[in-house]
């Protein structure tokens, strides 16, 4: 399939829308979490870093989970950020920050990418459950990502779904100069990734009132498989 197929959906979005490494890092206390309807993106960041850190050190607490929790959620929701993050088994949010039952609002496509499902459900957490921060996080050795690295080496992509997949990515892929380090390259377009969609989303008709208004922000992030560091963009 040629890459001039390329660009629709991206328009219509823009307009409308390791053990052994474990032992070398102390575990984080858990920072108590202060009343949902008064937090801040500023606090909602450490509780993600704070989480990150025990999950770092393999000193999970796993909180949140227990049937107390339970019952009061049965009344409804206040999560207190969102992340969206790629499909990958390996990196689900909810460990990687050692959060529980009704701390995040998650949302998850391969590559992270954006379509009118996803961004409905963006915008669905910030204007019905205030949420103040949203997370796009990316994470080494994206497959959805090396998969338009292909295409833009070999100008041929995928057919089906997966396609149009690649067709969001391949854009960013292009912009990311090559220094002949294939890994190195990947990396830097993942980190490419995360950091262009969090500029759209900054940049949406529906997201940027909250975001010029200060009572939402948006920020990029990348999950090293190795270490299990968030690194914060």
């Amino acid at each position: 399939m040629s890459l001039t197929r390329r660009g629709a959906l991206r328009a219509s979005l823009v307009g409308g829308m390791g053990a052994a490494f474990a032992t070398s890092v102390q575990a984080a206390p858990a920072l108590a979490d202060a009343d949902p309807l008064t937090r801040g993106p500023d606090e909602a960041l450490e509780l993600l870093r704070a989480g990150n850190q025990r999950w770092r050190a393999v000193a999970s607490e796993h909180p949140n989970e227990g049937g107390d929790r339970r019952e009061e959620l049965v009344e409804g929701q206040n999560p207190f950020a969102l992340v969206l993050g790629c499909a990958d088994s390996r990196v689900p949010p909810e460990l990687v920050f050692d959060r529980g039952l009704g701390d995040l609002f998650t949302v998850r496509s391969a590559g992270q990418v954006l379509d009118l499902s996803v961004m409905g459900s963006l915008v669905y957490a910030v204007e019905h459950l205030e949420v103040p921060l949203i997370v796009v996080m990316g994470h080494a050795t994206c497959g959805a990502v090396d998969a338009a690295v292909e295409a833009h080496h070999t100008g041929e992509l995928p057919d089906g779904h997966v396609g149009r997949l690649v067709e969001e990515i391949l854009p960013v892929v292009e912009s990311v100069p090559e220094d002949g380090d294939e890994d190195a390259f990947l990396d830097a377009c993942v980190r490419a990734n995360a950091d262009h969609i969090a500029g759209l989303l900054r940049q949406d008709e529906e997201l940027r009132e909250f975001v010029d208004g200060g009572s939402l922000e948006i920020v990029a992030a990348h999950y090293d498989l190795a270490t299990s560091h968030v690194d914060w963009r």
